[in-house]
């Protein structure tokens, strides 16, 4: 039992834990890497940003090296898939065998966005011609439907059509599931044509969901504090994440740790370490990172671990960027040491390095080399030109 961690101990045990400690990779990873990556990691961020790789690839590519990403695509949006959308750290994918862990989430959205005075109640009408669309034709894109509505005025909420916006209301309440996607435009259908009936008809209580997702993300951090955990899973009930570690405490799963310089007004923040998380001698490996990878998608815990202050540049406006429009961490070893700004010129075939910055103080021993081979392999597997 480990009372204390030094800094470096720690990162170490969240490399290894996120897969990301050696530089060995698999040769031709396929269905088999993947699924492991995705029981590593619990969830898969999505997002829309394409001017590299979208951010759900890049996870994948940083922990296995080259792969196949339409071998992605058939686990993710193929027609009874092991995986499906839900919140799970923002629109995520998750196993399909879990949607019974998220009626808690679900709940709390039905009672947020589905209350007296709310646009779902004040559309019920709308919503019951979409319910019954979905029963009568199965998955279909709001695009198939919307024209067939008696369509009001735009929406509010990001200008979308009523017809999406109650799918969007419905998928958030567990009535509909996404059904796969065409291009990256989401298919909806009635959660009874996704979901497998065992697991639509086996919702968790909440505080059973809660533990077990706790528990998840203390395995997929390796160590943590009670802010990473409850963000991993985004779950804002911090007594109950606090009640879940406590619990976790007491079944011998999790152990109560002080890393050296997680520290808050001068004072040790709590830590702990989940029961089978290895401590590996060193780190090897080299990896380009979303801003969406778990490594460092809580940017408190990035700058714990990293001693980075790392955001996304996306909403700055060009002036006033550092580092570019989507920079990407370059993790090196146990250290983030730069940033790349990539884009992936489809027209010429090419990978466009639009701006490239050192962490202080980490340039040197053949960095440069390391992560010029690791934009080569990058630029391949997009299928560029180097």
């Amino acid at each position: 039992m480990r009372e204390t961690l030094s800094g470096a101990e720690a990162r170490r045990i969240a490399l290894s834990e996120q897969g990301l400690a050696r530089a060995a990779r698999p040769e031709g990873p396929g269905t088999r890497q993947l699924n492991a990556t995705m029981a590593r990691l619990g969830t898969a961020q999505i997002d829309s940003v394409n001017v590299f790789a979208r951010a759900h690839y890049m996870p994948f590519f940083s922990r296995l090296g080259p792969y196949d990403p339409a071998t992605l695509d058939r686990l993710v949006f193929g027609r009874r898939g092991p995986y499906v959308e839900y919140l799970a750290h923002e629109a995520s994918f998750v196993p399909i065998s879990d949607w019974g862990l998220w009626q808690f989430r679900m709940d709390d959205l039905r009672a947020r966005y589905a209350g007296e005075g709310s646009w779902f109640e004040s559309n019920t009408a709308t919503v019951e011609w979409v319910r019954g669309e979905l029963a009568s034709r199965g998955p279909v894109r709001p695009a198939e439907v919307e024209t067939d509505a008696h369509r009001g005025d735009k929406g509010p909420w990001w200008d979308w059509s009523v017809v999406k916006r109650a799918m969007e209301h419905l998928w958030l309440f567990g009535e509909v599931a996404i059904a796969g996607r065409r291009g990256f435009e989401r298919r909806y259908a009635l959660a009874a044509d996704v979901i497998p009936a065992a697991a639509l008809a086996s919702p968790i209580p909440r505080d059973d969901a809660v533990r077990e997702l706790v528990r998840r993300a203390a395995r997929s951090c390796g160590v943590a504090t009670a802010t990473d955990l409850a963000d991993y899973y985004r779950i804002k009930d911090r007594s109950a994440v606090a009640t879940a570690i406590g619990e976790l405490v007491d079944g011998g799963e999790l152990l109560p740790v002080r890393v050296a310089g997680w520290e808050r007004g001068g004072r040790p923040v709590p830590a702990w370490l989940h029961g089978n998380a290895r401590l590996p001698r060193s780190a090897d490996g080299v990896a380009l990172l979303s801003p969406f990878d778990p490594l460092v998608w809580y940017r408190q815990r990035a700058e714990r671990l990293f001693d980075i202050e790392y955001r996304i540049e996306i909403y700055t406006p060009p002036p006033l960027r550092r580092f570019g429009y989507y920079s990407l961490p370059v993790l090196l070893d146990d250290r983030i040491v730069a940033r790349v700004d990539l884009k992936a010129n489809r027209a010429s075939s090419s990978l466009l390095v639009q701006s490239a910055w050192w962490e202080a103080g980490a340039r040197g021993g053949g960095a440069a080399d390391r992560i010029a081979a690791e934009l080569r392999e990058a630029a391949r597997w997009q299928g560029l030109e180097e």
